[in-house]
């Protein structure tokens, strides 16, 4: 753990600027400085770039940071950990594309799960995905999205089988945030924070091969990300 600190602040020193923002852009640039160093993604496997750091290790990097005054990296948590995990877990090799970036802050992410009437109940959602030919069309709406109005793509969940048992009719997507037909509104909440945002799509088109997994199969890839809000695996960033 000393060797890991002492390395740590070393690289700090070196390549922290005294006058931090915490702006998306500057956030962008700790991230690609991170992962130039190897930082960027501790917890992942070595052979996609992580470091495979044991939970110690992580608390001494974080505390590090913190000390440094480095900007804060939680709008790359859900990228960093949910995104990161599930396609490490279950992504195809051109999914896996995404990581890199991901590791270098070229892409945020949100969550697309809860709906308005499925917080607690998640697997009462009601958003819709219909194939048609190479792609699906989704229609529905999420909440509580964290982040979503920075993002560029989303972890979402749709149901593709409306006949199914509610957890047999699930399917897991990779969503383009850019993509036509979706709307992104920031919650206002009493505390002036806008930290949440609702998503609203709208006969939006998802390719196929943004299928994580098998149709219907969403519900089981999608515990592989909700471990990571509730288990040891991954640390959220700070």
């Amino acid at each position: 753990m000393d060797d890991l600190r002492t390395r740590y602040r070393a690289w700090l020193a070196e390549h922290v600027p005294a006058d931090w923002t915490d702006d998306v852009a500057t956030a962008r640039w700790w991230m690609r400085e991170r992962d130039e160093g190897g930082w960027a993604a501790p917890a992942w496997p070595v052979e996609h770039g992580g470091m495979a750091a044991s939970t110690v290790d992580q608390i001494v990097m974080q505390e590090e940071e913190r000390a440094a005054d480095a900007p804060s990296t939680a709008r790359f948590g859900i990228a960093l950990n949910h995104a990161g995990t599930t396609l490490i877990a279950h992504g195809t090799p051109e999914q896996r594309a995404h990581l890199p970036r991901i590791r270098r802050g070229e892409e945020i992410w949100c969550q697309g799960f809860s709906e308005p009437d499925a917080g607690s109940d998640l697997a009462a959602l009601s958003t819709r995905a219909v194939r048609d030919g190479d792609d699906y069309v989704v229609t529905g709406q999420k909440v509580w999205s964290s982040y979503a109005d920075q993002a560029d793509w989303c972890l979402l969940l749709a149901r593709t089988a409306p006949d199914a048992p509610k957890r047999k009719g699930i399917s897991y997507f990779l969503l383009d945030l850019r993509s036509p037909g979706v709307e992104v509104r920031p919650l206002r909440q009493i505390t002036g924070s806008a930290e949440f945002s609702e998503i609203f799509l709208d006969e939006v088109r998802i390719p196929a091969a943004n299928l994580v997994g098998d149709e219907n199969e969403g519900w089981r890839i999608s515990q592989t990300t909700l471990t990571t809000e509730r288990g040891p695996f991954f640390l959220p960033a700070i």
